[in-house]
Order: structure tokens, then C-alpha cells, then sequence
């Protein structure tokens, strides 16, 4: 393929990602941290079961009404249904494209202790080659940033962690795109702690300047790529908790400052916050600063250079995973939930949201 046809390629991919009011599935939790949920709700930790789970999520009925694509891991883009047929085929078939994450997990960073960069670069070329070969059309890397409130000693996070996150993530990018993959860009400010939202504005704004600039640096075609990053919250351990229309002016703010127009969208992570939060949250960015917003004078609408889409994990998948338990018994149900809580999120995309649409 040459040069030209596979950026057209990498921007059309890009676009279909976050199209039509819809988002991406995030099931990509490594097998450590599916064992962990699998335990809390009595699972047996298996690679079977984590097929069968999986499984069930990529079949729910009219899930693509929803989602546009399914991030994977390894393990499960190399997996079979029930019936012999590749998971990710039974993806590709019903409509949604299909992801895969390639980092190998955060390690500690070297001379800056409690701090983490993401690993995964060695051999990673071969292995994006090996995953466009399997049906991926895009992948995922996250970086992990740790916030501490200001003027608190340790200063955190360090100039020296924003930086080596910001360059594993440009290089891990140029990666992918010259393997025909759209790369995904997740640099996460954690809620854990008890900083401010003010602080976490801040934090997250240093990263993203540091995060594009490192994209340009390495040569990665900003209209082939989505930005998967945190909404701008406070700490869970801080007294004072924001309104959701405090939160969406705040991530939105932080967007406009460091975003550049070229970057095709933004696909929020949850990051914790309950499934109701994430999608009020999610509702009051398009009703403040959506086409149809009263808040926004006419002559600026739509004054957002790129759509804002989710990209969620457990504010999506949980509530399925609790009902299933690993019965096949209760399959319909969690997959009933799922796309309730699937088409909770379409809806906040559409500024339409409620607690009504929640109740039903």
C-alpha cells in the first residue's frame, strides 16, 4: 500500500471510530486484572471463563448500534466462540472494528519513586504487524500519571514521568500508523488521591502539551489519532466533589487549551467513576457545548473542533459482570445490561440523556 492510500485508510479508520453518536467497548483488562474482578464476583479464573465472558460481550444483540469498535487483548483476539469462530470475526461481522492493546503494563520508573512509566516497546513493530494480520485496524497504549495536590513534597507528577510517558506513548503511535493501525492515545491522570479538580485541570493540561508535542516530534499524523483521556475530576479522597457541569467545562477548557483541531476525536476513558457519573458527565459537555446548546451563542456552534465520543471499560461492562457471575444462565441478562448501559452512553453523546433513560 503506498504512502497516500494508507493515510487515507488510517484517517478513515480514525473517523469510523468515534461516527454516529457511537463509541468503543473497552475490554482489554490484562489477565491479572480480570482474574481480580473475576474474584470479587465468585468467577472462576480461567482462560476459559474470561472467553465465555468475553465472548458474551462481543455477541450482545445490537451492540453496534452503540459502539463502533472492541479493544481486545492478545489473548482474546487470538480466541474462538463456542462454535469455532474467531472472536474478533464475530466483531468484524456485526459491524464494530477491532482494537487491540499493545503496552505491556506501567512499571516503576526509575529514580522517581511512586511513579510509573508504560512498557512495551521492544518488539513491538513485529507484533503490530502480527495483529493487522489477525484483523486489527487500531490499538492502544496507556500512560499512568499520578497527581498529587500542589505545593505537596514530592512534587507529583515530575517533569521526568509526564516526559517519559509522553515519549513512549509518540513512539509507540509512529509504531502503528506505519503498521496500518490507528493508534490510540491514553494518558491518564488517575482520581486517586485527594487533589482538586483545579489541580487535576492542570495536571492534565502539562501532559497534553507534552503528549502532542512528542506526537509531532516522531513524526505521528495527528488526523490518525484518538485521544483516550481522562475527564478532568477531582481526586476521589477530596472533600470537595464537582457538578457535572463544573466537570464538562473544566475537561472541555482543558481540550480546546492543548487539543489540536487535526486529531479526528476524543474518546473519554472512565477511570473509575461510576457508570451514572461518566455518563452524566458525558451528557452535560454536549448539552453545554453541543450544536443545539443555549449556552454557546449561535454564530460560535459547534464550537468543539472534534467530536467527543467514550471509550469505556467498567462504567460499561460491570453491571453485565456482576449479573452473569459466570452463569450461563443469567447471559441474557448481562447482555441486557450491557446495552443499556451502551445505549446510556449514545444518548449522552446526543446531549440526551437523563435519569429517566437511566430508570428504564
Amino acid at each position: 500500500m503506498s504512502e497516500p492510500v494508507a493515510s487515507v485508510a488510517l484517517q478513515e479508520t480514525a473517523a469510523a471510530m468515534v461516527a454516529g453518536h457511537r463509541g468503543l467497548l473497552a475490554m482489554d483488562e490484562s489477565i491479572s486484572t480480570c482474574n481480580k474482578r473475576f474474584a470479587s464476583v465468585g468467577i472462576a479464573q480461567t482462560e476459559d471463563m474470561r472467553r465465555a465472558y468475553r465472548e458474551l460481550l462481543i455477541t450482545t444483540p445490537a451492540l453496534a448500534e452503540c459502539i463502533n469498535g472492541v479493544i481486545l487483548v492478545d489473548e482474546t483476539l487470538r480466541q474462538m466462540s463456542t462454535d469455532g469462530t474467531p472472536l474478533a470475526q464475530i466483531a468484524r461481522n456485526a459491524g464494530m472494528l477491532v482494537g487491540i492493546k499493545v503496552d505491556t503494563g506501567a512499571k516503576a520508573l526509575a529514580g522517581h519513586p511512586g511513579e510509573h512509566v508504560t512498557e512495551g516497546l521492544d518488539g513491538l513493530r513485529e507484533r503490530l504487524q502480527d495483529y493487522f494480520r489477525l484483523g486489527a485496524r487500531f490499538a492502544k497504549w496507556r500512560g499512568v500519571i499520578a497527581p498529587a495536590p500542589a505545593g505537596r513534597w514530592p512534587e507529583r507528577p515530575s517533569s521526568a514521568c509526564i516526559e517519559a510517558n509522553a515519549h513512549a506513548l509518540a513512539r509507540y503511535a509512529a509504531l502503528c500508523q506505519e503498521a496500518g493501525l490507528v493508534p490510540i492515545i491514553e494518558p491518564e491522570v488517575l482520581m486517586d488521591g485527594d487533589h482538586t479538580l483545579a489541580r487535576c485541570a492542570e495536571v492534565t493540561e502539562q501532559v497534553l502539551h507534552s503528549v502532542f508535542e512528542q506526537l509531532v516530534c516522531q513524526g505521528v499524523m495527528l488526523e490518525a489519532v484518538i485521544l483516550k483521556p481522562n475527564m478532568v475530576v477531582a481526586g476521589l479522597g477530596c472533600a470537595d466533589q464537582n457538578t457535572a457541569e463544573e466537570v464538562a467545562a473544566a475537561t472541555v477548557l482543558c481540550l480546546l487549551r492543548t487539543v489540536p483541531g487535526a486529531v479526528p476525536g476524543i474518546a473519554f476513558l472512565s477511570g473509575g467513576q461510576t457508570a451514572v457519573d461518566a455518563s452524566c458527565r458525558l451528557n452535560a459537555m454536549h448539552t453545554m457545548f453541543g450544536p443545539s446548546s443555549t449556552a454557546v451563542p449561535s454564530n460560535r456552534r459547534h464550537p468543539l473542533p472534534w467530536p467527543l465520543s467514550f471509550s469505556f471499560a467498567r462504567a460499561l461492562q460491570h453491571p453485565a459482570l456482576d449479573i452473569w457471575a459466570g452463569q450461563h444462565a443469567h447471559r441474557a441478562e448481562a447482555q441486557s445490561a450491557l446495552l443499556h448501559r451502551a445505549r446510556c452512553n449514545r444518548a449522552a453523546l446526543q446531549g440526551l440523556w437523563s435519569l429517566e433513560i437511566e430508570a428504564r
